[in-house]
């Protein structure tokens, strides 16, 4: 799918009430992307939409995942199994783009939690056999994406997956954001070192008080 193609795409996020998701609904509806947000209260959802100041919409999870063309999961790890099960007849037939990180955090910093299933994305596969799950956006600093004074995200966004044609929509997806560009990263079993690494990227900012992404190199 191409750029042009991907504008009239209806994009939702559910877990949009957060950082991570709420400002990848900022950065995608001044791409002129039609963006809802949803979670578990409509209300909260309604909130996080009309705090952007865009033209977002608000609304319960179930209602977004009918209504998006593909929607982005953000929501908290703790969240993520139960909340896709609530919602494989919403999503069937869907891109479906898993971003969650499944950290745990002690006194030492931050660090990858083992998933069943070998991570977020491919337990995200296992609950909804009847769609297309695509991993990318683990990286992405909430910070930047919110921030006004920021105008280029510049940075590198994995995209993984097992169906070429859904990979290639994802990655024109990200590249609607000014300076990031969306980049294969291989196969959905390789998800977990994506997720996992980032736990480095935290502690890299914590260390050096930045905001860290990556560039591929020589691609």
């Amino acid at each position: 799918m191409t750029e042009n193609a991907i504008e009239g795409v209806t994009l939702g996020i559910l877990g949009g009430t957060g950082d991570q998701g709420k400002g990848l609904a900022r950065r995608f509806a001044l791409a002129g992307q039609r963006v809802l947000i949803g979670s578990r209260s409509a209300e909260r959802a309604q909130e996080a939409a009309d705090s952007l100041g865009l033209d977002v919409g608000g609304a319960g999870n179930a209602e977004v995942a009918a209504e998006a063309d593909i929607v982005i999961v953000a929501v908290p790890w703790e969240g993520h199994k139960a909340t896709l099960e609530s919602l494989r007849e919403q999503l069937a037939g869907k891109i479906v783009i898993d971003c969650v990180n499944p950290l745990g955090f002690d006194k030492q910093g931050a660090y990858a939690l083992p998933v069943e299933e070998g991570s977020a994305a491919q337990q995200a596969a296992a609950v909804l056999p009847d769609s297309r799950v695509v991993a990318a956006f683990h990286h992405v600093s909430a910070v930047l994406l919110l921030d006004p004074e920021v105008e280029r995200v510049e940075l590198d966004v994995l995209v993984l997956g097992d169906d070429r044609e859904a990979t290639d929509t994802v990655q024109a997806l990200a590249g609607r954001i000014p300076g990031v560009r969306g980049i294969y990263g291989g196969r959905l079993r390789n998800a977990h070192q994506v997720e996992a690494f980032t736990a480095n990227l935290i502690s890299i900012n914590r260390r050096y008080k930045a905001h860290a992404g990556f560039r591929v190199t020589d691609v």
